[in-house]
């Protein structure tokens, strides 16, 4: 893996361990000499990632919108701040230039970055390592639905199994590090249906 991104929250959240964990991840990514890609804002925890990358001498492409170029606070310190036209833009993009991805505490939007991720994985449009890191256990229920989805016999096991997590992030990226591709294809028998 040559470059990650990283989904997470334009805010830091309410507690400390946020910020902490967005600064460990940057550290990681330095240490591990990984490119950091993500959604170019220099607030929140998508800033704090991306300092602390810059700070370690690492690698940062940030990639936004330019709609949101003020409104995020565009990072101008970047090693490349790509301005797009869209948010479908901005996600391909993050898609096309990364090797695996990694979401950390977020929003809404966080969510739905990492939904789309998925569901281009459960479609085989990709074979990347996906990751969430479930600090403190704030992704517990996200993963409790998807186990409940599984139970009820609208996802599959094979699907479920494409997302890596853990609460430890060396634990997790070692996870996305060997991760082995689920040889699932979604076949549809009718297609009269769609």
């Amino acid at each position: 893996m040559k470059s990650i991104c990283v989904y997470c929250g334009a805010n830091s959240g309410n507690h400390p361990i946020y910020a902490e964990t967005a600064i460990a991840v940057g550290d990681l990514i330095a240490k591990h000499h990984l490119r950091l890609v993500y959604g170019g804002g220099k607030v929140g925890m998508m800033g704090a990632v991306a300092n602390q990358v810059l700070r370690c001498g690492g690698k940062v492409t940030g990639i936004i919108p330019n709609f949101l170029l003020d409104t995020e606070i565009g990072h101008n310190q970047l090693n490349e701040l790509i301005v797009v036209r869209s948010m479908h833009e901005r996600k391909t993009k993050m898609f096309e230039i990364s090797d695996g991805f990694l979401a950390l505490p977020g929003g809404i939007g966080t969510l739905e970055e990492l939904c789309e991720i998925l569901t281009w994985a459960q479609l085989g449009l990709h074979h990347k390592p996906i990751g969430l890191l479930n600090v403190e256990g704030y992704y517990n229920k996200l993963l409790d639905f998807l186990d409940h989805a599984v139970q009820q016999g609208f996802y599959k096991p094979e699907y479920r199994a494409m997302l890596l997590h853990d609460s430890d992030l060396e634990q997790l990226y070692h996870k996305m590090l060997t991760y082995k591709p689920v040889g699932v294809q979604k076949i549809m028998k009718d297609r009269s249906k769609i």
